[in-house]
C-alpha cells in the first residue's frame, strides 16, 4: 500500500497537469533547479513578512514550507508558488500584537477550514467575475509593491523594520556601501537577461544568485547578506495544537481575522492562478485551488506556521525558470527545509543584493507595459479601472483593490446598458402603435423604458415587443407591469409581445396581455424566485 501511494505522489509529481505522466531527464533537471531558485529567493521573503506580522522568522519560514509544499501537490495549478505573504501578514499584525502568536495559529487554521469549505462549494468560479481591466490593475500594483519591498534591503541592517511596501523610515546605505550594493544588483539582473541567450541549461535567476553571491564570498565584500535578516537554522516544524481557550470568546477574537485572510489569500491565489495559466497556457483549477489553500493553511496552524497563500513574484520565478510541473513547486519546498535545518550557515550568506535583482527581474517580467501604451485606446472607464486598482494595490491591499475594482467595473456595465435602451415605433395598417424595444431591460434601464412611451398621445391600442430586448430581473418585469397598468387606467389596450415562458408565469397582472408566438425567446427571468402575494420578488 505505501509503496503504491508513493508511486501516486511520484506520478502527481511528474505530471504538468496532476495527470499521470513521465518528464525527461534534462526536464526535471530544468524543475529541480527552477526550485531551487524558487527557495532561495523564498528565505528573505519569509523573514521579512514574520517581521511585518510579528513573529519568528521560523514561522514564516515554516509556512513557506508546508504551504509551498502542499499546494504544489494538490494545488490547481501546477508550478505554481506559495507560501507566506505580505498581503496576509499586514492583516496578522493586530491579532498578534493584542493576543499573541498562539491566537494567530489558531486563526490560520479557522482560515484554512473556510478556504476548505469554498473549495468544497466550488466558489473559486466566481473568479471569472474579475474583468481584464482589473486583472491589468492587479499585476500592475503587485509589480510595484514587489518593487517597493526591496526598497527596505537598501537600508543599513537593524535600523528599521522590514515593512512588505518597503521601509519605514530606517537609515539609508550611502556612499561605498550604496555602489557595492547597486553593482551587485546590477550584475544580478544583467546575468539573469544574458544568460539565456547562451545557454538554457540553468535557470538564469539561479545562475545569477549563484555568481553574485560566489563573488562575494571570494572577496569578501562587505555587503548586507541573508544572516543579517535573522538567522533561519531550526528544527522541523513539530505538531502544536493552538494554546487558546475552547470559548466562544475566542471564536469572536479570531472569526474576523480569518474570514479577512481566508478572502485574501484566495483571491491572491485565484488572481494569480488566472496568471500563470495565462503564461502556460491552461485554464480552469480554481476550485481545486481554494481546496488546496484551504487544507495547506489548516496544516500549517498546527504546526507552527503564519499561513500562506499563492505569491505572484515567486511563481514568476518559477515560470521563467522553466518550472512548469509540481515538481519545481515541490522541490522549492523541500530545498527551504533543507536551508532550515542543515544549510542554514550558507544560505545566510547570500548578499541580499542578488535577492534584490532578481525580484526587480521579476518586476520588469509581471508589469503589463502594454497596458501604459492602451490607457488612451481602451475606453476611459476601462482605463480609469487600471490605474484605479493598481493604486489601490499599492496603497491598501489586494483584496481591497479587486473588489473596488469589480464594483466600480460592474456599476460601469450597468450605467452603459441602461442608457442603451431604446426603441423603434411604427404604426400596422390597422392604426396599433408598435414599440419595438431594443436593448437589455433591468433594473438600470427601468427609468429610461419608462421614459419611451407616450401614453396619453397613442391610440387605443399599442404593441411593445420585446424581440430585440431581455428582461432580466425583478426591477424589469416591476417596471412592465407598472406600464400595462398605466395603459390600463387611461383606457387603452396594451400587447406585449416576445417575452419568455419566464414572463408568462411571473407577470401578474400583465401576464394576460401578452400574445404567444412560436418565436418566443426561451431565456429564463427569476427563474430562482418565487412569486407571493402578487409581488414580484427576484431577478435572472
Amino acid at each position: 500500500m505505501a509503496r503504491a501511494l508513493l508511486a501516486n505522489l511520484a506520478d502527481r509529481v511528474n505530471a504538468p497537469t496532476g495527470v499521470p505522466g513521465r518528464m525527461s531527464p534534462s526536464q526535471a533537471k530544468t524543475e529541480v533547479l527552477s526550485g531551487l531558485t524558487v527557495a532561495l529567493a523564498l528565505v528573505p521573503e519569509a523573514v521579512a513578512f514574520a517581521f511585518v506580522a510579528g513573529v519568528s522568522p521560523l514561522v514564516g519560514l515554516y509556512a513557506a514550507f508546508i504551504v509551498g509544499l502542499i499546494t504544489a501537490l494538490i494545488g490547481g495549478r501546477p508550478g505554481m508558488i506559495s507560501g507566506a505573504t505580505g498581503a496576509l501578514a499586514v492583516v496578522m499584525v493586530s491579532l498578534v500584537a493584542e493576543h499573541g502568536v498562539e491566537y494567530l495559529f489558531a486563526a490560520v487554521v479557522l482560515m484554512g477550514i473556510l478556504q476548505l469549505l469554498a473549495g468544497i462549494f466550488r466558489l473559486g468560479k466566481f473568479i471569472r467575475l474579475v474583468p481584464h481591466p482589473v486583472m491589468l490593475g492587479f499585476v500592475n500594483g503587485l509589480a510595484i509593491v514587489i518593487f517597493l519591498a526591496q526598497l527596505s534591503q537598501f537600508q543599513v541592517p537593524g535600523s528599521a523594520e522590514l515593512t512588505g511596501h518597503g521601509s519605514s523610515g530606517g537609515e539609508w546605505l550611502s556612499g561605498v556601501p550604496l555602489m557595492l550594493m547597486l553593482a551587485l544588483v546590477a550584475l544580478t539582473m544583467a546575468i539573469i537577461w544574458a544568460l539565456p541567450k547562451l545557454t538554457t541549461a540553468i535557470p538564469a535567476p539561479l545562475a545569477g544568485i549563484g555568481i553574485t553571491a560566489l563573488i562575494v564570498i571570494l572577496f569578501g565584500i562587505d555587503v548586507p547578506r541573508v544572516g543579517d535578516l535573522a538567522s533561519v537554522q531550526g528544527g522541523l516544524p513539530a505538531f502544536h495544537i493552538p494554546m487558546v481557550p475552547l470559548t466562544w470568546e475566542t471564536f469572536t477574537i479570531i472569526a474576523p481575522y480569518a474570514l479577512i485572510l481566508a478572502a485574501i489569500g484566495l483571491i491572491e491565489s485565484l488572481l494569480t492562478l488566472n496568471l500563470v495559466g495565462e503564461i502556460v497556457g491552461e485554464r480552469g483549477g480554481s476550485s481545486k485551488e481554494c481546496v488546496a489553500q484551504g487544507v495547506a493553511n489548516t496544516v500549517t496552524g498546527f504546526f507552527g506556521g503564519m499561513g500562506g497563500c499563492a505569491m505572484i513574484g515567486q511563481s514568476m520565478i518559477n515560470v521563467k525558470s522553466g518550472g512548469r510541473t509540481r515538481l519545481s513547486g515541490a522541490s522549492a519546498a523541500i530545498f527551504l527545509l533543507i536551508f532550515i535545518v542543515a544549510a542554514s550557515p550558507l544560505i545566510e550568506q547570500i548578499p541580499l543584493a542578488a535577492l534584490v535583482g532578481v525580484m526587480f527581474m521579476v518586476v520588469i517580467g509581471t508589469f503589463a507595459w502594454k497596458s501604459l501604451t492602451i490607457l488612451l485606446k481602451v475606453p476611459a472607464a476601462d482605463a480609469l479601472v487600471i490605474i484605479l486598482v493598481t493604486v489601490t494595490t499599492v496603497l491598501t491591499d489586494l483584496a481591497i483593490a479587486v473588489v473596488v475594482g469589480v464594483i466600480v467595473s460592474a456599476l460601469t456595465y450597468a450605467w452603459q446598458n441602461a442608457v442603451r435602451i431604446r426603441a423603434k415605433t411604427y404604426y400596422t395598417p390597422e392604426g396599433a402603435k408598435v414599440y419595438q424595444v431594443q436593448g437589455p431591460l433591468f433594473f438600470g434601464s427601468v427609468e429610461g423604458f419608462t421614459e419611451l412611451f407616450d401614453i396619453p398621445e397613442d391610440p387605443g391600442r399599442v404593441i411593445v415587443d420585446f424581440a430585440d430586448s431581455r428582461v432580466a430581473d425583478q426591477s424589469a418585469l416591476t417596471a412592465i407591469e407598472a406600464l400595462a397598468k398605466k395603459y390600463e387606467d387611461a383606457g387603452k389596450r396594451i400587447e406585449l409581445r416576445h417575452l419568455s415562458r419566464d414572463c408568462h408565469r411571473l407577470l401578474q397582472k400583465a401576464g394576460q396581455l401578452m400574445t404567444d408566438s412560436d418565436d418566443d425567446p426561451e431565456y429564463g427571468v427569476a427563474a430562482d424566485y418565487q412569486v407571493r402575494t402578487g409581488v414580484l420578488a427576484g431577478g435572472h
